[in-house]
């Protein structure tokens, strides 16, 4: 009887070898044709190889954990003598790569060949398809009647499929409703492509990448993540602002620029600046504190000199000035330097939390992030309430992990209590 050496197929673009992860058959095993007969698995994916003929399995290459080329024996078929016209179908398969045909009938022939058994039937099917046209017998699609009736139900035209070896299976249709045109896709290159634009990093934007990149070049990082419930300052912000008169707006920060100041006293070690050079960590008296301003030319740090001395209104009105300097480009030389320590804040943008970069020399980096409401226990009681999470970034070599979550904690009292903030 004849026998189908189907060998491992091209499953991947670079793909030269594969392992065997599991067998569906053995040997002796009766197979359909696109029954499943191993999985395959490469770097990139496991992909299910499945029967091209009918038969009995009478070799098979390796066991599982085994690795075999790209286009070596995976499996041996021995197929029934009888040239059905399903077998006659599956002929031109000869012609593909991944799969050889032999005939062992007479194991000492020189050549082994397949010989078809011709039958009237045969025959005739072979002299009507050579008389059809050159293109229609080109655009004949190879598939099992399994198939077909699968497309079918699913509204599929198979000469839509395209298959490796030519012969549409299963696996090639189920590849094509997870990415063909049938499922939204489209084909590569279908869109107007948009050019690559080569951007040189210069002016404040290079400024900004050396400064990031020397920071966590000579900065041990390490980050703190808290959350705070902010529900009492924000209704305490409502309050002031419903009362304000001709006092400007406040937001959240200036608040938190508040806390910030108050409790640096209690841990001075926050506000400094460590000198690579000299080894020297100067603690700072005054709170000059750096605020990160994202500008059309990049992010740019005013600083607000002597915090620690203003309220509230105060704080918000040297806020929006600084910010608005700072994107006209009107700002200072003396109000973009000199921080001895940053706080950094995306708004409603920020996040669940963030990871901020400290501006070297300093030695912290505060960052707020965004407000969200949720259920949480009050007492017995579960009530709805606004939740921030407060990330601080520090330098490990200046500070240790038990002040910054001990300064955090200290933030977090003044926060969820704003009455403190108010407190001498």
């Amino acid at each position: 009887m004849p026998k189908f050496t189907y060998n491992l197929p091209d499953i991947g673009e670079g793909i030269a070898e594969a392992e065997i992860v599991a067998w569906h058959v053995k040997v002796g095993d009766i197979i359909s044709e696109d029954q499943p007969l191993a999985d395959m698995m490469t770097d990139k994916a496991t992909v299910e190889m499945e029967s091209p003929v009918s038969g009995v399995v009478t070799k098979v290459s390796g066991e599982a954990g085994d690795v075999i080329a790209i286009g070596a024996m995976l499996v041996e078929i021995e197929v029934a003598g009888e040239a059905s016209a399903e077998t006659a179908e599956a002929a031109p398969l000869a012609t593909e790569p991944a799969v050889s045909i032999v005939e062992d009938e007479n194991p000492h022939a020189p050549e082994p060949i397949f010989v078809a058994q011709v039958t009237p039937t045969s025959l005739a099917t072979a002299l009507v398809h050579s008389a059809a046209p050159a293109a229609e017998a080109s655009a004949k699609v190879m598939a099992s009647p399994a198939v077909r009736q699968r497309a079918k139900e699913l509204g599929v035209d198979l000469t839509d499929v395209k298959a490796a070896g030519g012969h549409i299976r299963h696996a090639d249709l189920d590849a094509f409703l997870s990415y063909g045109t049938q499922m939204g896709y489209r084909p590569v290159h279908a869109t107007a492509r948009r050019a690559d634009e080569a951007v040189k990093v210069m002016g404040m934007r290079r400024r900004i990448a050396d400064n990031m990149a020397a920071s966590k070049r000579h900065i041990p990082h390490f980050t703190y993540v808290e959350e705070i419930d902010v529900t009492a300052v924000e209704a305490m912000r409502a309050d002031l602002n419903a009362n304000s008169g001709t006092k400007p707006k406040l937001t959240l920060l200036p608040m938190l620029i508040v806390a910030i100041c108050k409790a640096i006293p209690q841990y001075p070690m926050m506000n400094a600046r460590f000198d690579d050079d000299a080894g020297i960590v100067t603690r700072h008296g005054a709170v000059h504190l750096g605020m990160a301003t994202q500008t059309d030319t990049g992010l740019m740090v005013p600083v607000i000199r002597d915090a620690q001395e203003r309220n509230i209104w105060q704080l918000a009105t040297e806020i929006t000035r600084l910010a608005e300097a700072a994107r006209d480009g009107s700002a200072k030389s003396e109000e973009l330097s000199g921080s001895t320590l940053t706080i950094t804040s995306l708004g409603a943008l920020g996040g669940i939390a963030t990871t901020p970069v400290i501006n070297r020399p300093e030695v912290a980096i505060i960052g707020p992030n965004k407000i969200v409401e949720r259920p949480m226990f009050v007492g017995d009681r579960i009530e709805a309430r606004k939740l921030m999470n407060l990330s601080i970034s520090c330098d490990h070599r200046v500070v240790d992990g038990w002040d910054a979550a001990s300064y955090v904690q200290a933030l977090k009292k003044l926060i969820e209590t704003p009455v403190l903030l108010f407190a001498d």
